[in-house]
């Protein structure tokens, strides 16, 4: 059975993608800081494997640990390599990820997603585990000049967040080029997640008010939140406000599984590849959707167009699909149902 290492599992696509890999059958460890995560969620995720699969009980391992330092790392390959378990691959999700708030918190940003990665990777090149899909971003592009973006196109962020993220990019392709074809790494440049799994028991937990626009229409929802604001009706789009990709965060769990699975099974690469649905949602379709499907009223008010937002931001998942053979099933009624059932089963959020 592989053991694979899942950093920052505690979080929203992790803890997803850490239930999806038990199902699957691998045993896993999470490393999670709890910075911006809950604990509750491991505890979530352990609920729903002792009701459909008891089989897989005492498959996950949960490690409290901040990647920033380098011991607690080594540790955690040292002791599975002493009992004869050696981690096989990583998939990479622990880091800060609110585009605002790097925008005002630069620092923050560089030390916690740049010096945690380097520790992982030196690490894991000494106990010779050269397998990982990393946890990129869209936001590597910046403010695209297309609607369809295709992993050719010009990496240009316009925040530190996603500078972050293309940074690392740039070295794990260093990192392969030096290697003499050691290494095995897909980075999955994913759109906007959102949803739920569908027995409501796991989530997105946001610390504070939330940054992004589906866990904030939920809490307006919910109330909350009085009324929720969009960021500007004078794009250049058919109703005036943003258009996204948004992806259900199980279909996103799917995809590193899909990932992993095919850097397992084949010899040394590196591959960048758009995880997204392919089709463009604005956030008024979004509020529309949301609120047909639940039943329920969201309201909101225009403001001025914020920092480092984008028009249209839409992935081409060709590569993706050809590749890893892997197709987005669920739709953006899914998404707003299985979200808005688990905000009404946890209406506080833990």
């Amino acid at each position: 059975m592989q053991r694979i290492l899942v950093t920052g599992g505690a979080g929203f696509i992790g803890s997803h993608t850490s239930l999806l890999l038990i199902e699957k059958g691998y045993e896993i460890l999470i490393v999670d800081s709890l910075i911006n995560s809950s604990i509750k969620l491991i505890k979530r995720i352990n609920k729903i494997i002792d009701i459909k699969f008891p089989k897989m009980k005492n498959k996950l391992t949960f490690i409290k640990g901040d990647l920033r330092d380098e011991s607690i790392v080594n540790e955690i390959f040292l002791n599975q390599y002493k009992i004869g378990k050696p981690i096989t691959g990583v998939i990479h999700f622990a880091g800060l990820k609110a585009v605002n708030e790097s925008i005002y918190e630069p620092l923050k940003y560089w030390d916690f997603n740049l010096v945690s990665t380097i520790n992982l990777l030196k690490v894991m090149n000494l106990f010779e585990c050269r397998t990982i899909v990393f946890s990129s971003s869209a936001a590597v592009y910046g403010s695209p000049k297309k609607n369809f973006l295709k992993e050719e196109d010009k990496l240009d962020p316009i925040n530190p967040y996603g500078l972050t993220k293309s940074t690392i990019e740039k070295i794990l392709d260093n990192l392969y080029k030096s290697s003499s074809n050691k290494w095995k790494i897909i980075n999955l440049r994913y759109f906007n997640p959102i949803g739920a799994h569908t027995s409501g028991l796991i989530g997105e937990v946001p610390k504070g008010i939330p940054n992004n626009i589906f866990p904030l229409i939920m809490q307006v929802a919910s109330g909350n939140i009085e009324i929720l604001k969009i960021y500007g009706n004078d794009w250049p789009t058919n109703d005036g406000t943003p258009i996204r990709d948004y992806i259900h965060v199980m279909d996103l769990a799917n995809g590193h599984l899909y990932a992993l699975e095919h850097l397992l099974k084949n010899s040394s690469k590196i591959l960048n590849l758009n995880i997204g649905t392919g089709i463009g949602s604005s956030v008024l379709e979004l509020i529309r959707t949301f609120e047909k499907v639940n039943k329920i009223n969201v309201p909101f008010q225009f403001c001025d167009r914020r920092d480092g937002d984008a028009a249209i931001v839409v992935a081409d998942n060709s590569l993706v699909k050809n590749i890893l053979n892997w197709k987005p099933t669920r739709n953006i009624e899914d998404m707003c149902r299985d979200g808005w059932q688990w905000q009404r089963k946890n209406p506080n959020l833990f």
